[in-house]
């Protein structure tokens, strides 16, 4: 038995990319085929009502259908003014913004150069196994319950290389990406080889003319053959690498070998080998581990936490250790829900307090928060929340080491978590009574050291030397500006499930 959900809950779930709401912003949580979706809260349900109407009324007041409006700066806007209407006032948007284009898209005009240097991207390889999205897609059409699926063949290309580009490079802002993987027991199921990454890292350097994809190289401690296999990885030159603590995150029936960050005779191998190979950066997978997923695999959840990561970050000063997702338990299976009440009862987050207490109690500076799926199932489903978390780790980490990733195309494009951080203030409340530090502007100190400074930093990119900006654009400047001039086109597509039907009487 694999680790992903069974034939009989995936009939429960619907594909997301099926809602009939192509919203700026999601509006109800969505999974991969390894754990089960909460249903849309009411306040989700609450927010999308709203998003609709103004969608329907500014919308038609420029001529355009909800799907075109919602592909506008007006559109973007709009969800966050639906936010804030449901949830308070937390995010800088406003109706007159979202109900005049020209408002909008110059504000967006005026922060497209910012440096966004998303450091957590995935896409899947060409034969790829991990199919279960098409076997859902395949189900809807034989069904007949929406008519441009029947008797059409599904697939995975909107996971695989070519909308990974789109998604990025010309949905977003996003400047420069790294290109992730995840492990398997079963080789077939990494979603890409370590020399997959590096050949689309080379192709895409390439064909840009400038370096605007950095990539990854996994590491397994306790795999057959695996420390051979990492040296090998590190002669192809990566960037930094990345390890699953719990071993194989995608069929964890078949985890047999989870490790420590603190093992001095298994994972001290592989920092040996980042310090002779030059590596300085060593990425770590944790959290998303909630209670569910914790009850069907109980032996794999001390290996999700986060203590283990003061003894290496103490051993081995000479290393950056990047802890993805910022070690937030309550994503994958869990809810937002759950990690606000948690809050509300106690003023900390699993295990997202403990990461922030590391420095103060340890005493080091080498540890780092890569943001991931715990500002992306936390800010829009939960605002106060997401407010919380960044403020936890700005409190604890320094915003200086709170560092920029998405987690997509899982999430679809990152541009509306973007445009989140973006808009993001911790509320004054809360700043008072937890001594949270407010985020700021847009484009201020504080958010674009999240959002790309302190990345370059720690991978040494030259930010005197972009190609995006300026008389040196390269080709992808270029073809974003070509694009650009076609009009919006972003699918504000998100690829997996929700939980539920879907309303296919939307569609007429």
């Amino acid at each position: 038995m694999s680790g992903f959900l069974t034939h009989d809950e995936i009939n429960e779930l619907s594909p997301s990319e099926l809602l009939p709401h192509a919203t700026p912003i999601p509006t109800q949580i969505v999974s991969s085929d390894e754990y089960t979706p909460p249903p849309q809260s009411e306040q989700q349900k609450e927010v999308e009502a709203r998003l609709l109407a103004m969608a329907d009324d500014f919308g038609a007041k420029q001529g355009l259908s909800r799907r075109r409006f919602f592909q506008t700066a007006a559109g973007m806007a709009a969800g966050f003014v639906a936010l804030n209407e449901t949830f308070g006032p937390i995010f800088d948007a406003s109706k007159a913004e979202a109900a005049t284009p020209a408002m909008a898209q110059e504000r967006a005009d005026s922060l497209k150069d910012q440096f966004i240097m998303d450091m957590h991207t995935h896409f899947l390889r060409d034969d790829t196994r991990l199919e279960n999205f098409v076997r859902s897609r395949e189900a809807v059409g034989q069904a007949g319950w929406n008519p441009a699926l029947v008797g059409k063949p599904q697939t995975l290309e909107d996971l695989k290389f070519n909308n990974f580009f789109k998604e990025i490079y010309l949905d977003s802002d996003t400047k420069v990406a790294l290109i992730s993987s995840s492990p398997s027991e079963i080789p077939r199921d990494w979603f890409l080889t370590n020399e997959m990454m590096i050949e689309a890292r080379e192709k895409v350097n390439r064909e840009a003319g400038a370096k605007r994809l950095f990539a990854h190289a996994i590491f397994t401690p306790g795999f057959d053959g695996w420390l051979e296999h990492l040296e090998g990885s590190l002669e192809r030159k990566p960037d930094s690498i990345k390890g699953y603590t719990v071993g194989d995150n995608t069929n964890k029936d078949r985890a047999e070998h989870p490790w420590r960050m603190d093992d001095e005779k298994l994972t001290y191998k592989a920092y040996e080998l980042c310090v002779k190979y030059g590596i300085k950066n060593v990425c770590v997978h944790k959290g998303l581990f909630p209670k569910a997923t914790a009850e069907r695999w109980p032996h794999l959840l001390k290996y999700a936490m986060v203590d283990d990561i003061p003894k290496a970050a103490k051993d081995w000063p000479q290393l950056n250790f990047i802890v993805y997702h910022g070690g937030y338990r309550h994503a994958a299976g869990g809810s937002a829900d759950d990690g606000w009440k948690e809050f509300q009862d106690t003023g900390r987050v699993s295990w997202v307090s403990d990461l922030a207490d590391i420095p103060e109690k340890h005493g080091v500076t080498n540890v780092y928060a890569d943001v991931g799926q715990l500002f992306a199932q936390s800010v829009v489903a939960v605002p106060r929340l997401g407010a919380a978390l960044m403020g936890i780790l700005g409190r604890g980490l320094g915003y200086e080491r709170v560092v920029w990733g998405t987690d997509a195309v899982w999430t679809g494009s990152p541009q509306w978590q973007i445009e989140g951080l973006r808009r993001l203030e911790i509320p004054e409340d809360m700043q008072k009574q937890h001594g949270f530090k407010p985020l700021g502007a847009a484009n201020g100190p504080i958010k674009n050291m999240i959002f790309g400074e302190t990345n370059a930093k720690l991978y040494d990119f030259k930010l005197e030397k972009r190609t995006d900006i300026g008389p040196n654009r390269d080709r992808f400047a270029l073809m974003k500006e070509e694009y650009e001039k076609q009009g919006p086109a972003r699918s504000n597509l998100r690829y997996g499930y929700v939980n539920g039907p879907v309303d296919w009487s939307a569609f007429a």
